[in-house]
Formats: C-alpha cells, structure tokens, sequence
C-alpha cells in the first residue's frame, strides 16, 4: 500500500480478512491481536467517501487517516487522528479489509502525534458499539491514543474545514437554485 503522508509508510500487509461492515471488522482485529491495518471503503451511494486506513497494535486500534474529496471530485485537505474517524463516519454500509503486518511495521505511524486515536474512539465512531468500544480500552496498553478530544470536538475545532463545508454547501444551493430558476429569488 502507497503511505499515507508524504513522510509515512505502511508496506503492503497480508489479506486477513475481507467483508462488509466495521463493527465485525473491529472486532475481528481484537479477537485476532491484529498488528495491522483495515481498509475502510464507504459503501454508500449517499457519501462521497473516500478510502481511509485504520492501523492497530494488538487488536486495539491506534491511528486513521482519510483523504478526502468532495461532490466534484476535488481533493480537499486529508483528515488524521479522531478528523479522520468523523470522516469516514458516513452514512450506509462500508467494505472493510483487515491486512496484517509485522509487529514493528506500523511504529512509525504510531508514534506519529496527530495520527493516533484514543483505543475505543473507532467502535463508538464507526460502529456504533460501547461494548466493543469498552473492550478496546480494557485490551490496550495506558498510554494507548491519549490525543484528548473526541471526533466530534476535533471536528468543531477545525474552523478551516467547517467553512470549507459551509462553502461547498451554499455554492451547491446556489447551482441548484440555478437549475430550478429560483436564482434571483432567494436574495435578500
């Protein structure tokens, strides 16, 4: 697998498993003490999701990435940490591949501040699962994903790209005001 930032790697893993849906996904990586990743593919013709990577150590999860686009298949700014979970947090189903690696594969990315997610933070974002969000924490070591702020807060605190879906958002109403005549009526 190509990195997922510029200066970080993860090699192309071993195919563990391949299926539909993140909480049995995640809690297969904990059964397992996956040392790995899965990738996450939004499933769903009302997203406009892109692929995003999470990495675990021993089962627990450890760090997300998620690029990505908008409706006009733009790129816009990667999202990392618990940015990257509210990201991948869309509507309908998700393909889910877990790839396993080497125990030191993955330490890089780890260590990596702004990448790591609090232990449990996946199973309650993705999967909608205290359960398996509570056995996560119990798995993982102390120090495991101590970033302090939930997907939600790091999202509200991120003023560049809530303007960027605000933005998006009125020039889509307006194209579609267009499209409708109403272009000249909604001034005001």
């Amino acid at each position: 697998m190509n990195g997922i930032d510029a200066e970080l790697e993860i090699p192309e893993g071993r195919l563990v498993r391949s299926r539909v849906g993140v909480a049995s996904a995640l809690e297969a990586a904990l059964a397992r003490d996956l040392t790995g990743y899965a990738r996450i593919d939004p499933d769903s013709l009302l997203g406009d999701g892109e692929p995003g990577v999470l990495t675990f150590a021993d089962g627990v999860p450890r760090a997300a990435y998620c690029e990505r686009g908008d409706s006009h298949g733009n790129t816009r700014a990667d999202s990392r940490g618990a940015d990257a979970l509210a990201a991948l947090a869309g509507p309908g189903p998700c393909s889910v591949e877990l790839y396993e690696l080497p125990d030191d594969a993955l330490e890089e990315v780890h260590d990596t501040p702004g990448f790591t997610v609090p232990p449990g933070a996946p199973a309650e974002e993705l999967a909608d699962d205290p359960s398996l969000a509570g056995r996560a924490r119990e798995h993982a070591p102390d120090d495991a994903g101590e970033t302090g702020a939930s997907a939600l807060e790091s999202f509200l605190q991120d003023e560049e790209r809530i303007a960027a879906i605000q933005e998006e958002a009125r020039a889509e109403a307006e194209q579609r005001a267009e499209e409708w005549g109403l272009d000249g009526e909604l001034e005001g």
